[in-house]
This record gives structure tokens, sequence and C-alpha cells, in this order.
């Protein structure tokens, strides 16, 4: 089971249900139905394991681009925990760099199928 990691315990992971958006892995992809472990600060000697969700569903979205379509919608920033979409594109930008432009991004929506610790 692969693990998908978080640096900061979102209020989100606190749902049954809630989002993340993800690069495409270079090794294998993110799939619909996959069982993953939710793991805080993953590569740290503080490693958490949360819980284990399944992704229920993927969607392509694209930041630092013209295509409105593959935006994220300021409602889908604050899902995320963010306070509005600026924030979110800060973020990435800062994060991911010139990436954002070159590439898309998943919305991964995913179930919890076991109790998260919060």
């Amino acid at each position: 089971m692969r693990i998908l990691g978080f640096s900061k315990k979102w209020d989100k992971l606190k749902q049954n249900t809630f989002t993340t958006f993800r690069y495409p892995r270079g090794d294998k992809d993110w799939a619909i139905g996959e069982q993953v472990q939710i793991v805080f600060k993953p590569r740290s000697k503080d490693r958490e394991v949360l819980g284990q969700a399944e992704i229920i569903n993927k969607e392509i979205r694209k930041i630092g681009t013209a295509f409105e379509q593959y935006l994220p919608t300021e409602e889908e920033a604050r899902a995320d925990g963010f306070s509005s979409i600026i924030e979110m594109n800060k973020y990435f930008s800062d994060t991911y760099g010139r990436r954002i432009f070159q590439e898309p991004i998943h919305k991964l929506t995913l179930r919890k199928s076991s109790v998260i610790k919060e």
C-alpha cells in the first residue's frame, strides 16, 4: 500500500470524504480504487500513520493556465484547506515553481477506509 503524505494535519482529514491535489507520480500514477495509507510527515522521524483511504475519483486540473474548465475553483481550494484560490496558487507556485505551468495536477477524492487519527 502506497503512502499519501501530508505535511499538515488539515481539518479535511477529519471528514469521511476529502480531496487533495497531487502531481502525477513518475513511477505509477494514483488510480481510482487504490488503497493508500494517510501519513503525517512521511519523511520525518515524527512520522505518524493517520489511517487508510481509498481513491474514489481523479480529475485533471491545471494551475497556471488560461483553460478555465481545468482551473481549480475557489470552492475546491477552500475544501482543500486553503483560505482562497489565490493562497492555493501561491502555495503551488512557491512549492513547485515552473512545474505548475508544465504539468496537469490531479484532484484526488478519497474516502476513509479506516479511522484517521486527529
